[in-house]
């Protein structure tokens, strides 16, 4: 089982949109600038997480994406599965007719794994991943500032005869 982009994208896009919602709604445009995700894909993705109202919408000028509710009441399932995004390592789908019909050998051990996925992906919520996003920034801008360069100021120099 893997994750296709668009449960990656609109993981990312909800993550940049929580970063930034304090300021007021969001535009997508610049959702798609910042993470290099195609506008368009970001219209679909925002129409399916509309649906499920894990976003809404602002129209007009200043206007964009806000979340729906809480980001610590957003999960990182919630969102994949708003998207459409199957969660689900067996071959078949979870419908058990794996093998001519019936359930193969290793079906449990691929719907254990899905479920394992599940509840994983449902302990991640939209804060964690924001908290991690800021964290990760002041770690850089410390380290930054503890390997800048001090400013040289011109010294003045006097000759005496």
């Amino acid at each position: 089982m893997r994750l296709t982009t668009k449960g990656r994208f609109a993981v990312t896009a909800m993550i940049d949109l929580a970063l930034r919602q304090e300021k007021g709604p969001v535009a997508l445009s610049r959702i798609s600038d910042r993470q290099s995700i195609s506008l368009s894909y970001l219209e679909q993705l925002f129409g399916r997480l509309r649906k499920h109202e894990l976003v809404s919408s602002c129209r007009g000028p200043g206007g964009g994406y806000r979340l729906g509710r809480s980001p610590s009441d957003i999960t990182v399932a919630d969102i994949i599965y708003a998207v459409d995004e199957p969660l689900d390592a067996t071959q078949c789908g979870g419908k058990q007719n794996c093998k001519d019909d019936d359930v193969c050998m290793t079906h449990e051990l691929w719907a254990a794994l899905s479920r394992h996925m599940v509840d994983f992906l449902d302990s991640v919520n939209l804060q964690d991943l924001v908290s991690e996003q800021r964290d990760k920034q002041q770690t850089r801008e410390k380290e930054q500032s503890v390997h800048a360069k001090p400013e040289l100021k011109p010294m003045e120099v006097v000759f005496k005869d």
